[in-house]
C-alpha cells in the first residue's frame, strides 16, 4: 500500500522535472540536489529507471502543443502529406546519431564516470559561462537561421554533437547543450527552442526505452502509482513552462539561465563540499 507521503514525494518530483527539462538549467542538477532532501522509498534500480521515464510525461507536452508543427499528415477532404515536416524529422533523427551512438555504447560506463554532484556542478557552471558569452557575443548579430526550414542536415548533425556533451556530462542539460550549440551556428532563439524540443522525442523514448527494459517490466503497485503520478504532473507542468519559455525568449535572451546555472552549480558544489 503506497502512503500518501510517496505520492507527494512523486508530485514534488514531477514538478522539478516539468519545470527543469524545458529550461536549460539540468534537470539532471535539481533531481540530484532535490533527492538530497527529498527520497522516494523505492529501490536504487527503480529510482535510475524513474529518473528517465518520468521525462515521457514532458515529451507529450510537446507533442500536443506543438502537434501541427510535427505531425505530417492532415486530414481533410481528402487526407495531405505535408513533406517539409518529413524532411524535418529526418533532420531531426541526424541530429539524434552522435548521441545514440554514445548512448547506447556507454551509458552505464558514462554513468558510472560522470553521474556525481562534483561533474554535475562543474556542468553547469561552464555551459552557464557558455550562455553568457555566446549571448553577449549575439547581441548585434542577427541569426542566419530563422526558421526550422532553413535548418540544413549539417546543420542539425552540429547541433546533435552538441547534445552528446549532454549525453556525456550529466548537469549539461540536453536542452541547454543543443540550445547554445544551435546559438553559437547562428539560429535563432526561437529555432533553436523549438528544434530542441522537437529533438527531444525521440531520444527521451529511446533512452526511456532502454531504462524500462533494462528495468523490466515486473513493477510493484507502488512503483507504478508513483512512476504514473511523476509522469502526469511533468506533462502539466510542462505545457505551462514550454508556453512560458517561448513567449519569454521573443523579448528576452538566455542569460538569465546562464546566471542561474552558474549560482546553482556553486551552490551543489558547496553543498556537497560541507557535507563531505
Amino acid at each position: 500500500m503506497i502512503s500518501i507521503i510517496e505520492i507527494l514525494k512523486a508530485i514534488l518530483f514531477g514538478v522539478v522535472e516539468g519545470i527543469t527539462e524545458w529550461l536549460p538549467i539540468s534537470s539532471t542538477g535539481h533531481m540530484i540536489l532535490l533527492n538530497e532532501f527529498v527520497t522516494l522509498d523505492v529501490s536504487p534500480e527503480f529510482w535510475e529507471m524513474f529518473l528517465v521515464v518520468i521525462q515521457l510525461g514532458a515529451i507529450l507536452a510537446v507533442v500536443i502543443l506543438f502537434w501541427n508543427k510535427i505531425f505530417p499528415f492532415r486530414f481533410q477532404e481528402k487526407p495531405v502529406i505535408q513533406k517539409d515536416i518529413f524532411v524535418l524529422w529526418f533532420k531531426i533523427l541526424v541530429a539524434c546519431i552522435p548521441a545514440a551512438v554514445i548512448g547506447l555504447a556507454f551509458d552505464d560506463v558514462l554513468d558510472a564516470l560522470f553521474y556525481n554532484p562534483w561533474c554535475v556542478s562543474i556542468a553547469l557552471i561552464v555551459f552557464g559561462i557558455a550562455f553568457i558569452v555566446i549571448e553577449n557575443r549575439n547581441r548585434n548579430m542577427k541569426p542566419k537561421i530563422r526558421e526550422l526550414s532553413q535548418i540544413t542536415y549539417q546543420t542539425a548533425l552540429m547541433i546533435g554533437v552538441f547534445q552528446l556533451l549532454a549525453a556525456i556530462f550529466p548537469g549539461t542539460s540536453r536542452s541547454g547543450a543543443t540550445i547554445v550549440g544551435a546559438l553559437m551556428i547562428g539560429v535563432s532563439r526561437t529555432v533553436a527552442a523549438e528544434f530542441t524540443f522537437f529533438l527531444a522525442i525521440p531520444v527521451m523514448l529511446g533512452a526511456s526505452l532502454l531504462k524500462i527494459v533494462k528495468f523490466g517490466f515486473n513493477f510493484t503497485g507502488a512503483e507504478a502509482v508513483i512512476l504514473l503520478v511523476g509522469m502526469i504532473v511533468a506533462f502539466i507542468v510542462s505545457v505551462i513552462v514550454i508556453r512560458f519559455l517561448m513567449g519569454y525568449i521573443k523579448k528576452h535572451d538566455f542569460k538569465v539561465f546562464g546566471w542561474y546555472r552558474i549560482v546553482l552549480g556553486a551552490a551543489v558544489l558547496l553543498y556537497f563540499a560541507l557535507a563531505g
